[in-house]
């Protein structure tokens, strides 16, 4: 018991540069409130206990802001920072080692009984707002944006950005150590990307137009200002020039 309690203490000093000191860190944490109060929840919810666990949780809630149902499953130094806004479902299950920031929901996508919620296997990273919806996996260090919405699998070592998610080349990511807030060194939307792909396009198209207009006009050929398009009698002479 004692040994996980130290665990959990030192998470907080390896993942958060502000804290100062271990009374700050059980006086001042919600997210480690919130673990402490889930375990004691989820031995309630094991124990057939369960509107003991439910009420136990809602106290938890009120006290940080953070709803973990006690049924979810969590494992070893588990971190949530600030923590305002988290909610955790039934189902869900948290390896080790991961971390979750303000406003993320592991949600559920059906009323049905059964696995409805997320699985994140170890060393995930889940940014702020972020939404990770229905009885999918989030793989071994996986990063989830902040404010994304996640409703299909994240394979191990991805990077998941965008609404709905799209997964990011992971070919510059580091490969150890701990992204705050899940940001990836290239962030750029892959939408983003082809946008300024088709705007580039757009531009070197122009400027080939153009010099097809100056060249046109070296050989007499007149366009008609309003619709950049020769008239016939200018295809007529341009026809008889090229004969």
């Amino acid at each position: 018991m004692f040994s996980r309690l130290k665990e959990d203490i030192a998470v907080v000093f390896e993942r958060d540069p502000a804290a100062r000191s271990t009374w700050e860190v059980l006086t001042c944490y919600p997210g480690f409130h919130a673990v402490l109060f889930h375990r004691l929840a989820h031995c309630l919810w094991g124990s057939g206990l369960k509107w003991l666990a439910r009420f136990t949780s809602h106290i938890a809630r009120w006290l940080t802001g953070i709803e973990i149902h006690p049924g979810a499953r969590i494992g070893r130094r588990f971190f949530i920072d600030h923590g305002m806004g988290v909610v955790i479902g039934e189902t869900s299950e948290i390896g080790d080692d991961c971390t979750l920031y303000h406003g993320v929901t592991l949600g559920g996508t059906s009323w049905n009984k059964g696995k409805r919620h997320p699985t994140l296997d170890d060393n995930v990273v889940v940014g702020a707002g972020a939404k990770i919806l229905g009885p999918i996996r989030v793989g071994a260090s996986a990063k989830v944006g902040s404010n994304a919405v996640v409703v299909k699998d994240v394979a191990a070592g991805a990077t998941a950005v965008g609404i709905p998610a799209r997964i990011l080349d992971s070919a510059a990511e580091p490969a150890s150590g701990f992204a705050a807030y899940a940001v990836s060194r290239d962030m750029n939307d892959p939408i983003m990307k082809a946008l300024h792909e088709l705007i580039d396009h757009s531009a070197g198209t122009d400027e080939r137009i153009e010099q097809i207009i100056a060249a046109l006009a070296k050989l007499g050929v007149e366009l008609d200002a309003s619709s950049s398009r020769p008239d016939r009698t200018d295809l007529r002479h341009l026809n008889r020039i090229v004969d």
